[in-house]
């Protein structure tokens, strides 16, 4: 009985993995679990039953939370874009304008995929319609297949990072963040990474040039002024779109969830200028996101349960001794972190290790002074391989339901790989140059001392990351001796 009673956080934590391997739905598994062993605790007298009466409160604050109440609206909007062939649209103009190019559709794709993440924030949207789009045309003028069905799934996983990801927005409530904060914080992140997949696809037409050739010029049949406006009346929407939603999060006019629900509003005004829309396709989009909504809030709700009593029998306290023991000191959790995430993502989606493993970190890296809006999107970064990991990856099964049967599943897979390799750089990019991830008054300051330096932020050097907390320390000494000294001086 002493053994149950000192080993019961571990033997939750291996339960709730035994439960998810077999494959039960992960909303039950966690709740099940929470019940199972509070009944256990309750009898052999580690928790109260009077702990269970906190349950009500708890799950009608998730119905309450305003924060959570963005994310249909951010998934009704990206529906509804995916529908009024926006899409289509900037791919075809996009890929005729880079169409002279090596590697000009893949560029297009790139490109499109991040305006489609600023626009829809969900990622099945964007690797299904570039997917049905584009892949027939980058195979059709002779793109190697890998590398055509790698930068599809890469682009779309785009959505993921930049805003308005739904990720951001349950990692901002799991970590008790602004969203905006989480926002701002992710933008430069994004576009490096963004600028990475450039740069793999540059690199390939340099030492492959046969696997990304440019449009043959009959396929050219957008050229001069005429392609230029059909650019410009193509572009113009969706980056009215991107100000609607994210210009106003950014500049505090809006909050995030009334942000969602003018772009939403804007979604639907576009849908109908192109005439794309009826009442069909309206009702799939609202059936579709109220089925993401439930299957967030279930999710939420069992997360709520396992998290009540997982704390209840000092679950807390046996992750934070675990990982606090760790050598290395911040900078050996974060590595220790990083790979448990990305291991993890294998067979579990993003919305799961957010409500599992986020909550289960965030108070570690808080007691070891780690930012929580830089480690949210450092987390967010690693959790987008989750999309990409062979064999289990969504955004692979997402383009193989589209891709022609010319496409093999493995072709599929080699493709994501390299990949999935600049996701991790980007991981490792992030912990080196920690400043890359800026909000709020830090990226005040930083614009700030630019300005006065006329320099670039100096990168963080590993050991100043390692020993922070001894140099906090130091400092403030320092400061006190000061302080003592002025006033012997000034009796």
């Amino acid at each position: 009985m002493e053994w149950i009673i000192g080993n019961m956080a571990p033997m939750m934590f291996g339960a709730l993995v035994l439960f998810l391997l077999f494959g039960y739905p992960v909303a039950f598994s966690l709740a099940a679990n929470g019940i199972f062993f509070g009944i256990i605790g309750v009898q052999v007298g580690l928790l109260h039953p009077a702990l269970f009466q906190a349950l009500p409160e708890r799950i009608f604050g998730i119905m309450a939370n305003d924060t959570l109440l963005a994310i249909p609206f951010f998934t009704f909007m990206g529906l509804i874009l995916e529908r009024s062939g926006m899409a289509e649209d900037l791919l075809d103009t996009i890929g005729q304008l880079f169409g002279p190019l090596r590697g000009g559709l893949a560029y297009a794709v790139i490109f499109v995929g991040a305006l489609l993440a600023a626009t829809t924030g969900v990622v099945a949207a964007s690797v299904i319609s570039m997917g049905l789009i584009s892949l027939p045309i980058m195979l059709r003028y002779g793109y190697d297949k890998r590398l055509a069905a790698g930068v599809i799934a890469a682009s779309g996983t785009l959505a993921q990072i930049i805003p308005p990801s739904l990720v951001l927005i349950i990692m901002a409530d799991q970590l008790g963040k602004s969203v905006g904060d989480m926002y701002e914080g992710a933008m430069i992140p994004g576009l490096i990474l963004t600028a990475m997949y450039v740069g793999y696809v540059v690199l390939l037409t340099i030492f492959k040039p046969s696997a990304a050739p440019a449009l043959p010029p009959e396929a050219r049949s957008l050229r001069g002024l005429k392609l230029m406006l059909r650019v410009m009346t193509t572009l113009v929407p969706p980056l009215v779109l991107i100000f609607l939603v994210l210009g106003t999060i950014f500049l505090g006019i809006a909050t995030p969830t009334e942000g969602g629900a003018m772009g939403a509003a804007g979604a639907l005004i576009l849908a109908l200028a192109r005439k794309r829309i009826n009442f069909k396709l309206l009702k799939q989009a609202m059936e579709t996101t109220g089925k993401l909504s439930s299957f967030v809030v279930f999710i939420l709700v069992g997360s709520t349960v396992f998290g009540l009593v997982f704390r209840g029998v000092n679950g807390d306290l046996w992750v934070e001794h675990l990982l606090l023991g760790l050598p290395g000191g911040k900078l050996g959790f974060l590595i220790v972190v990083n790979i448990l995430v990305f291991l993890l993502a294998f067979f579990l989606d993003f919305f799961e290790l957010s409500f599992i493993i986020v909550p289960l970190l965030a108070p570690v890296a808080e007691k070891l002074g780690i930012d929580l809006v830089w480690f949210g999107v450092l987390l967010a970064v690693n959790m987008q391989t989750s999309f990409m990991h062979p064999p289990f990856g969504f955004a692979l099964f997402y383009l193989r339901s589209v891709a022609p049967a010319s496409v093999k599943t493995t072709d599929i897979y080699w493709g994501a790989i390299p990949f999935v390799c600049i996701q991790i750089i980007m991981v490792a990019i992030i912990i080196i140059f920690p400043g890359v991830v800026s909000y709020g008054d830090d990226a005040q300051r930083a614009a700030a001392a630019l300005e006065r330096s006329g320099e670039g932020p100096a990168p963080i050097d590993l050991n100043t990351l390692m020993q922070g907390d001894s140099n906090e320390e130091n400092k403030t000494q320092d400061s006190n001796a000061d302080l003592l000294k002025n006033l012997q001086g000034d009796k």
